[in-house]
């Protein structure tokens, strides 16, 4: 059972986009900028805007997450894209809500979630890593216990450090370096979790990163990235600031891995193209 105990209002503005050197002929787009209603969050309002103009499509993926799809098919030097929003968040309590991982093992989790227990070319690690951790969790049986263990263990041994990465990077390259971005803390935890049966997935959206009462104050936000797992019920953790998701995070998207979820992805034909940046924008109205 999951009940409401709190809750804080968001305003969230996100730019992005491509520039090319020259012109784009063309252009096909997905973009995953827009939250979801969940039982902890609800989208009051949405819209995307597309510049230079593009008919949209919109569906939700395998995952559950909205796509905007939009097909320009005029040239154009600049694409840009802007999601706005009003959400709400709210803290979930959950009751009767540890396991232990051999009663996931021997139910139908393992059928059910299968997507979210197998590794992907992000979320692999090595047999020596994996050694490690068995030692690190032996004797442990409840879920919880397990995930504080391994998150604990993750922000040892990998420092948050910007531009320490690559967005391809993997959670072994990112292990062995010893530093990363949230994306990666989240990979590597994700990959940890499901070496020992807990299913887990890539949780995509906004930080909000204000801790005093700012309620009318425009802040420069972030895109976040997080992990849920499953213990009878989703639970998030971040793994990059060491504690459990709550009123700060605002969902967009999630998938088994980054791959899943990038916020605006898609092919070209035309010159040499690189990225506009990302502003991200969250104002506290209530």
């Amino acid at each position: 059972m999951t009940l409401v105990e709190s809750s804080m209002l968001f305003k969230i503005r996100h730019v992005t986009g491509f520039s090319y050197d020259g012109v784009a002929d063309s252009s096909y787009n997905e973009a995953r900028m827009t939250p979801v209603t969940s039982p902890r969050q609800r989208v009051l309002e949405s819209s995307l805007s597309v510049h230079p103009f593009a008919v949209q499509s919109t569906y939700r993926d395998y995952f559950g997450t909205i796509v905007t799809t939009f097909d320009l098919q005029q040239a154009h030097h600049r694409l840009q894209v802007v999601a706005e929003a009003t959400v709400e968040t709210m803290t979930e309590v959950h009751e009767g809500d540890d396991v232990s991982l051999s009663s996931l093992r021997s139910g139908p989790t393992f059928d059910v979630l299968s997507e979210y227990l197998a590794p992907t070319p992000r979320t692999t690690m090595s047999i020596g890593v994996l050694e490690e951790l068995r030692a690190l969790v032996s004797g442990q049986e409840q879920v919880h216990a397990v995930v504080e263990a391994i998150m604990a263990w993750v922000r040892e041994r990998v420092a948050y450090v910007r531009g320490a990465t690559q967005v391809s990077s993997t959670a072994q390259e990112v292990w062995e370096q010893g530093a990363g971005v949230c994306q990666d803390l989240s990979h590597v935890t994700i990959a940890l979790l499901r070496c020992v049966g807990v299913p887990a997935r890539y949780v995509s959206g906004y930080l909000y990163a204000k801790d005093e009462d700012n309620v009318g104050e425009k802040v420069v936000g972030e895109s976040h990235a997080w992990v849920e797992y499953f213990c009878g019920d989703w639970f998030g953790i971040d793994p990059t600031n060491g504690g459990t998701v709550g009123l700060h995070h605002v969902v967009v998207a999630k998938g088994r891995e980054y791959g899943d979820v990038p916020p605006l992805k898609g092919i070209y034909h035309g010159d040499r193209s690189s990225a506009l940046g990302v502003v991200v924008e969250i104002t506290r109205v209530g």
